[in-house]
């Protein structure tokens, strides 16, 4: 398995990856999202980052995460913003393999926090995430 910050070269593979992690959601972007948000992953004065999971050269899982500043700490925090396996990986630890990556990117980067939101009806990201993190009792609302 090799599990690396995307290049250039891997938009395709990341595109049909982010694909699927929205479908999974019941939602989607228009393009002009895909490519904006992929120009802000591999552009070097953006905070924005993606790793993927590779099987023998085969896409097969991504994470998508951003820094930003907190009120809370002087270090910045990790927002772990997507997280996907291809459904016919999963159960292989592909998942606590991108998590521990962007975990271990933002312990180089003197990170003070990684943290991240799921849905309530998405157990089985829960069954992982309650084994590699701790549940807050924080609720989200937004406007």
């Amino acid at each position: 398995m090799d599990i690396r910050l995307v290049t250039k070269d891997d938009q395709q593979s990341w595109t049909d990856l982010w694909k699927l992690y929205l479908e999974f959601y019941e939602t989607s972007r228009p393009p002009e999202v895909y490519q904006t948000t992929w120009d802000r992953i591999i552009d070097p004065d953006e905070d924005m980052y993606a790793i993927m999971a590779f099987d023998a050269g085969k896409p097969v899982g991504l994470v998508d995460f951003l820094y930003h500043k907190s009120f809370w700490d002087i270090e910045d925090r990790v927002y772990l913003n997507d997280l996907y396996v291809d459904s016919s990986c999963r159960g292989a630890g592909i998942g606590q393999m991108l998590v521990k990556a962007v975990e271990n990117h933002a312990k180089e980067h003197n990170v003070a926090l990684v943290y991240w939101l799921t849905s309530t009806d998405n157990v089985q990201a829960q069954i992982l995430y309650d084994k590699i993190a701790t549940r807050t009792s924080f609720v989200k609302y937004q406007v």
